[in-house]
C-alpha cells in the first residue's frame, strides 16, 4: 500500500505524470533539423497560437523552454511584420 502511494507522488518515472498521462515531448528536440523555428513560416507558427490569437503555453504545445522562448520570439516577429494578427474580430 505504501509503496503505492509513494509511486504515485514521485511523478513521471515512466514517462507519465500523476494522472496517468504521457509526458509530452518537445518535436522540434525529437526532429533535429526537421522543423526550423522562422517567423516567416506561418503554418508552423499558427499552430502554436489559439483561437484568439495568443500564443499558447508551453503545457499545451508539450515544446521545450528552449523552443518555446524562440516560437515566441517568432511569432512577435511575425506579428511586427503583419504576417499574423495580434488579436482576431
Amino acid at each position: 500500500m505504501r509503496e503505492q502511494r509513494e509511486r504515485r507522488y514521485r511523478g513521471d518515472r515512466d514517462g507519465r505524470d500523476g494522472r496517468g498521462r504521457k509526458k509530452k515531448v518537445c518535436r522540434f528536440c525529437t526532429q533535429r533539423g526537421a522543423a526550423v523555428i522562422d517567423y516567416k513560416n506561418i503554418q508552423l507558427l499558427g499552430s502554436f497560437i489559439d483561437e484568439r490569437g495568443r500564443i499558447k503555453k508551453a503545457r499545451q504545445t508539450g515544446t521545450c523552454r528552449r523552443h518555446q522562448s524562440r516560437m515566441a520570439q517568432a511569432i512577435k516577429r511575425a506579428r511586427e511584420m503583419a504576417l499574423l494578427p495580434y488579436t482576431t474580430d
